[in-house]
């Protein structure tokens, strides 16, 4: 993903693009991740994968942030959920940078 990078908030690792952060590891506990989509997307995920995806307690869950049991989500699935967290954090000329290159095969 164009312009990704860790770092740390809250003593836990996190997953920006352009400084905005997207994804998290550890938290609560370091079984848990956290990805930031939207509530349309949120709910769909917690509908079809409900031992995966949990939205998070209060105003952050409502608007999208879900959490995410690491040990029982598939790769190809967690990976797809970080791709819409990633495209919905990054700004839009960016984004669809990103979605070209995938259209084209390459992998980011």
């Amino acid at each position: 993903m164009p312009e990704a990078s860790a770092s740390v908030h809250m003593d836990h690792p996190d997953f920006r693009v352009r400084g905005k952060i997207f994804a998290t590891l550890q938290y609560p506990d370091k079984d848990w991740g956290m990805v930031k989509l939207s509530p349309e997307q949120q709910q769909e995920l917690v509908q079809d994968h409900p031992l995966v995806f949990v939205p998070v307690k209060g105003g952050w869950g409502r608007r999208g942030a879900t959490s995410v049991r690491l040990a029982k989500a598939d790769a190809a699935t967690l990976r797809r959920t970080i791709a819409a967290a990633w495209r919905r954090t990054a700004p839009k000329a960016l984004a669809a940078q990103f979605e070209d290159r995938e259209a084209n095969g390459y992998r980011s």
